[in-house]
């Protein structure tokens, strides 16, 4: 039996997770929902993970919902309906809240559940090939669990429009819209996602994961005396770590850093609201 996913490893901490359901358009359903989970959970408590790439095998990134499963659900009651989205919900926070950097390289068509799968992201690439489609709507449905992402990705004056019309959009109106970062030619999507993380894997590793917590920490909060002081704390915290000393000396004494290893105890995993949360594995 084929894996649901294929992760490759590599030795600079880079994690490659592809979807391996390229027949049906790399569609998820509660097999993929549950091993991605699994997957995910895994390299978020490894230390040596320094950035997750979230790819797609063959034409498209992901088409969303697998039809099969879909039969399934037509048949479920309201309650098994909720569960089972309950289900997607959890893909979708756990990707969102990775402590590394997670990158989404769409190379082809991300419809429907696909798309949240890019927006849960921290950024995406993707090829001038990709296209994208909020596609719930056609179906009498709504992108539900994977608004919160979509919304804080895009806006919600663009997610009103794109929700609604069900319209299918090209990757410049997904770069317009800050669904992607970037956009290249299809031919060289795969060499500059590896340019991205290997830059992301070359800096310091806690510093990468506690400049994300930054970016949580500030993006909604006001400018006040509690943001500035808790903004010098944590500068203050960098500067007097063992990482944060050697990529000062490594500077000024112009050569490349050497970075302390990092064990488990070093690492801290916090939600949305920036607390603090227990790491069970």
């Amino acid at each position: 039996m084929e894996k649901l996913f294929i992760e490759e490893r590599r030795d600079n901490g880079v994690v490659v997770l592809t979807l391996n359901r390229p027949e049906v358009h790399n569609a998820f359903n509660d097999e993929l929902i549950a091993a991605l989970i699994e997957g995910l959970q895994a390299l978020n408590s490894d230390p040596s993970v320094r950035v997750v790439q979230l790819r797609g095998a063959g034409k498209s990134f992901s088409a969303g919902a697998d039809l099969n499963w879909m039969q399934r659900m037509a048949q479920y009651s309201w309650e098994e309906n909720y569960q089972d989205s309950l289900k997607l919900a959890s893909l979708m926070s756990t990707l969102a809240n990775m402590s590394m950097p997670t990158m989404a390289v769409v190379q082809g068509a991300a419809f429907g559940g696909g798309v949240g799968l890019v927006a849960a992201c921290d950024f995406a690439l993707a090829s001038d090939r990709a296209s994208f489609c909020l596609s719930e709507v056609k179906l009498g449905l709504i992108p539900a669990v994977i608004s919160p992402y979509v919304v804080r990705a895009i806006g919600a004056r663009a997610a009103r429009r794109y929700f609604v019309t069900a319209e299918r959009f090209d990757a410049d109106t997904a770069l317009r819209t800050g669904l992607v970062q970037e956009v290249v030619p299809h031919d060289t999507l795969t060499q500059r996602a590896d340019e991205v993380c290997d830059a992301i894997a070359n800096n310091g590793p806690l510093a990468v994961r506690e400049a994300k917590k930054l970016v949580s920490l500030v993006a909604e909060s006001p400018i006040d005396e509690e943001i500035i002081r808790e903004t010098a704390n944590r500068i203050a915290d960098r500067r007097a770590s063992p990482e944060g000393m050697e990529g000062i000396r490594a500077f000024l004494e112009k050569r490349p850093p050497v970075w302390p290893p990092v064990d488990k105890l070093s690492l801290k995993l916090f939600d949305d609201d920036g607390e603090e949360v227990l790491d069970d594995q």
